[in-house]
C-alpha cells in the first residue's frame, strides 16, 4: 500500500456526537494506513436528504457506524461504489441492510454489546421523574423564591409494571423487587412460565396491566409492538403513574404520549429514545413540564465505549490485513 495520503483508503467515522471515539481507543495504526474523518454531527435520515448523504459519502471505503444513528438501507447502499467496509457498533444494527450490502460486496462487521448501563439509566430516569430532580434542581440552582415545589413519590410499595421479560425486563424487576415494588410483567408473547421464572407476577390482559402505577418498556421494536401504547392505554393508567421508555421511541404512540401528558393523564415520563432522533428542536415534548428527557444515552457509557470503539478499530485493521472478522450475515430471506 502506498505511503501517499491521496491513496490510502478513506475512513469516515459517523455521528461522533461527543468526540468519543478517539477517546475510547487506539487509533494510531489505523490512521497511519488510512486518511479518517470524523463527523460529529448527525445525518438526517428523511429521505429527501438523502442525496445529501451519498454525496458526502461517496469517497470512502471504509464508514463507521453507531448502531441505529445513520441508516444506510439498500438505496443509499448501492450508490456508494467505494464502499467496502461498514462497521457498526454491536453485532445487530436494524438501520442496515445487511442483505442488500452483501449483494453490493458490502462488508459489514460489527462489535460486542452488554447492555447493562440501560438499566442502570432506567432506573436513573424513573427515580429522577419519581422524585421530581429535574425540577427541584431548576429551582434550587436558579434561586427561586420558592423552595421544596413538589412531593416526591415514594417508589416502595407502589405497583411497578415491566413491558418484557428479556435480560433488562428482568433487570428491571429486580431492582423493583428491592424497592419492595409490587412487580408485574406483561407483553404480547410472555408466558406465566417466564414470569414465574423471574419471580414476578403474569398480568394475563393488556388493559388490567396498564391500569397500575408505574410502567417500564423493555420490549423489542418489531412490526407488532409500534404503538404498542396508545392514548388508549395511557388514559387507563392512574393519573399519579409514570412511564418509562429507554427501549425505542416508536413503541409508544408520540402523539398520543404528548397528548396524554398534556391532559395529565398520567403524573410524567421518562424518555430517552423518540421516533425521531436526534429530537427534533420544535418537538411539542420539549415544552411539557411533566416529562425528563435524555438523547438517547440509556446504552452509552465509558466501559462501553472502550468495548465499541476498541473493536470497531479491530475491524478496520483486520479489513485492512485482508482477513475482515466479527462479519454479520445476513438473515434467511423469506
Amino acid at each position: 500500500m502506498s505511503s501517499s495520503s491521496s491513496t490510502k483508503p478513506r475512513v469516515a467515522v459517523l455521528d461522533d456526537y461527543q468526540e468519543a471515539a478517539f477517546k475510547h481507543a487506539d487509533w494510531s495504526r489505523v490512521q497511519a494506513l488510512t486518511q479518517v474523518r470524523v463527523f460529529t454531527s448527525a445525518f438526517s435520515n428523511d429521505p429527501a436528504d438523502r442525496a445529501k448523504l451519498i454525496e458526502e459519502l461517496k469517497p470512502f471505503e471504509i464508514i463507521c457506524t453507531m448502531r441505529e444513528r445513520t441508516r444506510f438501507p439498500a438505496e443509499v447502499l448501492s450508490q456508494l461504489p467505494n464502499l467496502k467496509l461498514l462497521t457498526t457498533t454491536a453485532m445487530g444494527n436494524a438501520s442496515i441492510d445487511i442483505a442488500a450490502a452483501r449483494d453490493a460486496g458490502i462488508v459489514v462487521s460489527g462489535t460486542g454489546y452488554n447492555p447493562g448501563g440501560t438499566n442502570e439509566h432506567n432506573w436513573a430516569l424513573l427515580m429522577t421523574v419519581a422524585r421530581n430532580l429535574v425540577r427541584e434542581h431548576n429551582n434550587t440552582a436558579r434561586g427561586g423564591a420558592q423552595w421544596q415545589t413538589s412531593v416526591p413519590t415514594r417508589l416502595g410499595y407502589k405497583t411497578l409494571g415491566v413491558v418484557g421479560l428479556g435480560n433488562l425486563g428482568t433487570s428491571t424487576a429486580n431492582i423493583g423487587k428491592a424497592f419492595n415494588m409490587n412487580v408485574q410483567a406483561w407483553s404480547p408473547n410472555l408466558t406465566k412460565e417466564r414470569a414465574d421464572q423471574a419471580g414476578v407476577k403474569f398480568v394475563t390482559f393488556k388493559e388490567e396491566f396498564f391500569a397500575t402505577s408505574i410502567h417500564s418498556i423493555h420490549i423489542v421494536l418489531a412490526p407488532g409492538t409500534v404503538n404498542l401504547v396508545t392514548y388508549k392505554e395511557l388514559s387507563a393508567m392512574k393519573p399519579t403513574a409514570f412511564l418509562i421508555n429507554t427501549s425505542r421511541g416508536p413503541i409508544i404512540n408520540e402523539e398520543d404520549l404528548v397528548r396524554a401528558l398534556k391532559e395529565h393523564k398520567i403524573q410524567g415520563a421518562g424518555l430517552d429514545v423518540f421516533n425521531v432522533e436526534p429530537l427534533p428542536l420544535d418537538h411539542p415534548l420539549r415544552t411539557l413540564d411533566n416529562v425528563t428527557l435524555s438523547p438517547h444515552v440509556g446504552y452509552v457509557d465509558d466501559n462501553m465505549y472502550k468495548v465499541f470503539w476498541g473493536e470497531t478499530v479491530e475491524n478496520i485493521l483486520s479489513y485492512l490485513g485482508g482477513t475482515p472478522k466479527r462479519v454479520i450475515a445476513p438473515r434467511s430471506r423469506p
